[in-house]
């Protein structure tokens, strides 16, 4: 019996050293499952912040983007004379005639075509235009210019007068859609001079974009 009982307190003692031991390794795994969680939150947190600095960056790209289009699209800018050589009276016809301006002078965008005399917007803003006419004096016939856009008549520069040279000019504002067409369109009975020291002159530029 007695026998017996020390078996029992040595095993017993070993279940309480192995319970021990167990303990241990119990509070060292669960030691180490708050350190893996904790990992596990931190990579979490990297990766918001990573996917948040990376959205940041787009954002930054699609701004540095937009302002080098609107850079491009706000320099838009033209001037041109009537004759593109040579001098001469244009004009006069029994109905109005759009004029095409050939001496380009100035045409910062390509917005302005030569060869029809239109400007056509490209891109929705505020536009500044002005446009000169003269022409030696007439006993019948003056010099006149209209503005026109989108084939509406907006305003006009004239003048009038028997003899010496005359001229006149105008300008507007105008506020344009992309793909509006602005040109100056001679007036009926009237007659416009140009020569090589450019007398005859229609210009425009882009104020601002809208």
């Amino acid at each position: 019996m007695s026998a017996k009982l020390a078996e029992q307190m040595v095993e017993m003692r070993h279940l309480l050293q192995e319970n021990k031991e167990h303990s241990v390794k119990l509070q060292q795994l669960e030691g180490q499952k708050a350190e893996v969680e904790k990992l596990k939150r931190q990579l979490e947190a990297q990766a918001a912040e990573l996917t948040s600095m990376k959205a940041r960056s787009n954002i930054t790209e699609n701004q540095v983007e937009a302002l080098n289009r609107d850079n491009t699209v706000k320099r838009v800018a033209f001037s041109a004379s009537l004759l593109a050589s040579g001098s001469g009276e244009t004009g006069p016809f029994n109905t109005h005639v759009p004029l095409r301006y050939r001496h380009v002078v100035t045409n910062i965008g390509n917005a302005y075509n030569p060869d029809s005399g239109f400007f056509i917007s490209p891109v929705r803003g505020v536009y500044h235009f002005q446009w000169k006419v003269g022409s030696h004096g007439h006993a019948s016939h003056g010099s006149g210019g209209a503005l026109i856009k989108n084939g509406i008549h907006v305003c006009i520069a004239y003048e009038r007068q028997p003899s010496g040279y005359g001229s006149s000019s105008n300008g507007v504002s105008l506020l344009m859609e992309v793909g509006d067409v602005v040109f100056i369109r001679l007036w009926q009975n009237t007659r416009m001079y140009d020569s090589g020291n450019h007398h005859s002159t229609f210009s425009g530029h882009l104020l601002f974009t809208m």
